[in-house]
């Protein structure tokens, strides 16, 4: 194999601290191979298997250094691609609406156009998804080796002719260090200005050459640990804020927002030591008074005053004793990351490479509030989680309770029952949700090339397998044990035991029912938690087998310069598993539903073909012409479930002059579903539908509110119990009270976008080491895969102009029009629009010429902005949500760097800003009671400090502590003020 020098600087334009740009014009390249430090050899970029002399590409790429990483102190990739401007930035994090903070996993997400459209890769080959349930095909951050790390490119738009399925937005591609030697450790600790958000990370790499250099060898393991947060870790979380319908509201002209926050938000209905109603049914009038004043029990069993707090609206208040809505969610997950990578190769001569690549990686993220048993009144007997009966046989009351309760309510003193609501702070063992993935993948792979006919080709052969293992395990609630060990009475011998096992010679149902104290917090017994809870969860397995043969090289001489190609074939299998805990089999927890083990796969046969023809250049030149290359690609897939693809892409790139290029691209991509999408099992469980069009507090939202209004009015016409659309509220926004059908959809189609890519590149003579890239992006995408939430099928069916019934029928209500029954899966849902632009400014100073004979060291200034100039997104095909310039996709997000180094110091400054922005592109004081999100400006500084074989550093992020725009958790990083300190060293 012919040796390939890389020393120097064949780079891709840094933008410091963070992007690298990919883009070297011929110029700058040829000035480079003349200072003598620089070698400049034809290598495989990233966008195209076809070997280049240059880096540049027809589409735009951005390209992270491992310096972008440490220092800015984070500790794992995910970190440092939240911070490229053109990738939706993703936190473990919950989003105040009551929804866990999740797995703790990471997933890019180039423009926002959903992780599964961007895809990963290691070294330009696919690896096996770390995804389960619902997940798109994706790979968590968190597997990748930050030690290893030699770049991550990030093509920006398209790839899906090149590398096959899920290219839509982009790809990402971890380039993994070839040639390691030495010793290097590496420790770093952070730690927020509260004390909190601790995240302590250890790596060691270690890396020999072997037979005169012939061969290497490296070893690298991390460990990295980041702590969870909570709502009261957060001012913002912290104030527990729930919307309601404004009294002060007058009408849509008034200039009064529709719903306002109530601060301290709690649920009245119910607490962890449980309320007393009179009537099971939510509204505060049924809880049961004793001379007026409502009751409820204290944590030691005994009767007590309740303080509703000041009613907002079905199920909030402010104030009082109901439990805290702060205490829902955990604000962040908890996440433990271990990583073992081992990575050599070795030549057999000069024309032949064998490569080896294996990773093991265990990721644990821990939802610290993850679940919650709960029975109240705002749910039915027959969820699972409804209130729960009881009367004066109940041994668990004191003779004063009884009599109290005799008094206030005489239907209970005949005999009849009251109706206790709570949530339990001692039914389970824990409310953690843990989940726990394991990912394996082995490579191995021949490389070569060889001289033919007058012209040089390349080869290579690889076969990888990858495994993930992964495990999402709860406690839950065995709904029939709880309602039998609830029924408590006392035995002929005056023992408290369960009513089916209060006569010894009786049919007992279960002998081992041990009985529960239902009042109050901290009196459940151990002998009644372990009759009760159950482990909840499920096993999921997915493995990818995949081989890659390609051939590529010299096809013609052209008066411009050779004519390439690069052909390939891959097979590619997959197969994923799901089990489920033997209590969801048997639909013994939540709804009682048992859920289906299922399993699926598929395979494919894909060949490309890419071609990279000079029209003008070398000799061949014309006025206003230096160069000008076109890029072509194909590729045929034959999937076993989805059926067969044809895609491609076509670029051009062209140098007017020194320094000036021009370049686009347009291709057809394509994603095929899953299996998790196709095949995911099928679990009923509780859950809030978050958001219902037609309560009174959204209804005159949404991308058409007139159209919203007019179909909730129908549904109300149509069902006069549903009561007054200007007040109506359904409580299973908010509370886990709906019966959601989560699982796969095996009807699933492949989505297909076009894309459409231009821009130029500038490097100016006259100010050298300036580069200035800008490109526009248009991305169609139609028949999309998206994840449907109930939320998702409510606001289609509403806010269509024709309503489908296979969409609306996804819900039903009962006689009060509350959803009782929803769906959640995947969908093809109809069409994507994007419009943007990627700008990246880059200069290295010249200080060395403007302070000569002074030591002044190099200073790096860049920009980096992505345009979010149109998005909208249609479920139907015709109904169309914008949702740029909002605060989901700000109309701008943009990055500055600036990078001072002198000798051994260097000194790193950034600012990540966010402007100003709408919550809603609807959004207007009539509806919303903060419309509008201030501009978001978060400021980051680090220095380091080598001291011979060690390097000290430490950091700041978010100086200011500017955390989010209020009151939005999202815009920004809820974090806020981070400090670290870590210490490398390299033998």
């Amino acid at each position: 194999m012919r040796k390939t020098s890389m020393r120097g600087r064949l780079f891709a334009s840094t933008i410091i601290g963070g992007a690298l740009v990919a883009s070297l014009s011929p110029a700058m390249a040829q000035a480079q191979a003349q200072d003598g430090d620089a070698v400049v050899t034809e290598i495989v970029v990233t966008g195209s298997r076809i070997r280049r002399a240059e880096t540049t590409t027809p589409a735009p790429v951005t390209v992270l250094g491992q310096e972008a990483i440490t220092e800015r102190g984070f500790v794992q990739a995910g970190e440092a691609l939240n911070q490229v401007t053109s990738i939706a930035p993703t936190f473990a994090q919950a989003d105040g609406t009551g929804n866990e903070s999740g797995s703790g996993q990471q997933f890019p997400n180039l423009f926002s156009l959903g992780a599964g459209r961007t895809l990963t890769l290691i070294n330009g080959r696919r690896t096996v998804t770390t995804s389960s349930g619902l997940g798109d095909r994706v790979v968590d951050t968190s597997v990748i080796p930050v030690g290893l790390i030699e770049r991550i490119d990030i093509v920006q738009a398209g790839g899906a002719a090149v590398y096959g399925s899920d290219a839509i937005a982009g790809v990402i591609n971890y380039v993994l260090k070839r040639n390691f030697e030495g010793v290097e450790l590496d420790a770093q600790y952070g730690v927020s200005s509260r004390d909190d958000n601790k995240k302590t990370a250890l790596r060691a790499t270690f890396g020999k050459n072997f037979a005169d250099g012939r061969g290497n060898v490296a070893l690298a393991a991390e460990y990295s640990r980041a702590d969870p947060l909570f709502d009261r870790d957060r001012p913002l979380s912290a104030q527990g804020r729930v919307g309601y319908t404004n009294p002060a509201n007058t009408g849509p002209n008034d200039g009064i927002p529709a719903t306002v926050a109530g601060i301290g938000g709690r649920f009245y209905p119910f607490n962890f030591n449980g309320v007393i109603f009179s009537t099971p049914a939510p509204p505060p009038n049924f809880i049961l008074r004793s001379g007026g004043v409502p009751q409820a029990f204290n944590a030691a069993g005994e009767l007590t005053a309740y303080n509703p707090g000041t009613f907002l609206q079905i199920p909030f208040s402010v104030g009082g004793d109901g439990m805290p809505y702060s205490e829902l969610a955990a604000l962040r997950t908890g996440v433990e990351r271990k990583t073992v990578n081992l990575i050599s190769h070795y030549d057999f001569n000069d024309h032949v490479r064998f490569s080896g690549e294996f990773l093991y990686a265990q990721t644990i993220g821990r939802d610290p509030l993850g679940s919650l048993a709960s029975n109240t009144v705002l749910n039915g007997q027959a969820t699972g989680a409804g209130y729960i009966t009881f009367n004066r046989t109940n041994p668990y009351l004191s003779a004063a309770t009884l009599s109290t309760l005799s008094a206030a309510n005489p239907t209970f003193a005949a005999g009849g029952p009251l109706f206790l609501s709570k949530a339990w702070s001692d039914l389970l063992p824990s409310r953690e949700v843990k989940y726990t993935t394991d990912t394996w993948r082995a490579l191995g792979a021949l490389e070569g090339d060889f001289n033919k006919f007058d012209r040089d080709f390349y080869w290579s052969l690889s076969f990888s397998h990858g495994a993930t293992k992964g495990t999402q395990s709860a406690w839950g609630v065995n709904t029939t044990r709880l309602y039998r060990a609830a029924a408590a009475v006392r035995n002929t011998a005056g023992q408290i035991v369960c009513g089916v096992n209060a006569d010894a010679s009786a049919a007992n149902d279960d002998l081992a029912c041990a009985p529960l104290n239902i009042f109050g917090s901290g009196n459940v017994s151990p002998e009644a938690r372990n009759y009760v809870a159950s482990l909840t969860g499920q096993d999921y397995w997915n493995t990818q087998d995949d081989l890659l043969a390609t051939l590529g090289g010299d096809l013609i001489s052209l008066p411009a310069g050779k004519a390439k190609f690069s052909a390939a074939y891959e097979y590619r299998h997959e197969w994923v598993r799901f089990t489920p805990f033997d209590a969801d089999l048997q639909g013994l927890v939540g709804a009682g539903v048992p859920v289906v083990a299922t399993s699926g796969k598929f395979h494919t046969h894909e060949f490309s073909g890419e071609l990279l023809v000079p029209i003008i250049g070398g000799d061949f030149t014309l006025p206003g012409v230096q160069r000008l290359e076109f890029d072509g690609s194909y590729r045929f897939v034959d999937h076993s479930i989805a059926g067969t693809e044809r895609v491609w892409g076509a670029g051009l790139q062209w140098d007017v002059v020194d320094g000036v290029t021009l370049r686009a691209s347009k291709s057809r991509n394509f994603r095929a579903p899953t299996l998790d999408q196709l095949f995911a099992p099928s679990r009923t469980a509780l859950a809030a539908i978050l958001q219902n069009p037609c309560d009174s507090d959204r209804i005159a939202t949404g991308p058409s509110p007139a159209t919203r209004l007019a179909n909730c009015r129908a549904l109300f016409t149509a069902n006069p119990g549903y009561g007054d659309l200007a007040t109506f509220q359904d409580p299973s926004e908010n509370f886990n009270n709906a019966l959601v059908t989560t699982g796969g959809n095996a009807n699933l189609k492949n989505e297909i976008s076009d894309t459409v890519t231009f821009g130029f590149v500038l490097q100016p003579r006259f100010i050298p080491g300036l580069t200035i890239i800008a490109d526009r992006i248009k991305i169609d995408l139609t028949n999309g895969l998206s994840p449907f939430t109930p939320m998702d099928f409510l606001a289609t069916c509403f806010d269509s102009t024709s309503p489908s019934p296979e969409v609306c029928n996804t819900v039903t209500r009962n006689a009060q029009g509350h959803i009782v029954t929803a769906v959640s899966t995947t969908f093809n849902a109809g069409q994507i629009r994007y419009r943007g632009d990627v700008f990246n400014i880059n200069y290295r100073v010249p200080l060395s010429s403007l302070f000569p004979n002074h030591n002044v060291g190099n200073l790096e200034l860049g920009v980096e902005a992505t345009h979010n100039r149109f998005f909208e997104t249609s479920v139907t095909g015709s109904d169309f949500n914008r949702t740029d310039d909002t605060a989901s996709m700000p109309e701008w997000r943009g990055r500055f760097d600036a990078r001072y180094s002198r000798g051994p110091f260097s000194l790193y400054y950034s600012i990540d800003y966010l402007p100003e922005t709408n919550v809603l592109r609807t959004s207007t004081i009539e509806n919303t009671e903060f419309p509008v999100l201030k501009a978001n400006i978060r400021h980051n500084l680090s220095a380091a400090y080598k001291f011979d074989k060690y390097t000290v550093r430490a950091g700041v992020t978010d100086l200011t502590d500017e955390m989010t725009s209020f009151p939005n958790r999202g815009y920004g990083d809820i974090a806020g003020r981070q400090f670290f300190v870590g210490l490398n060293a390299r033998f």
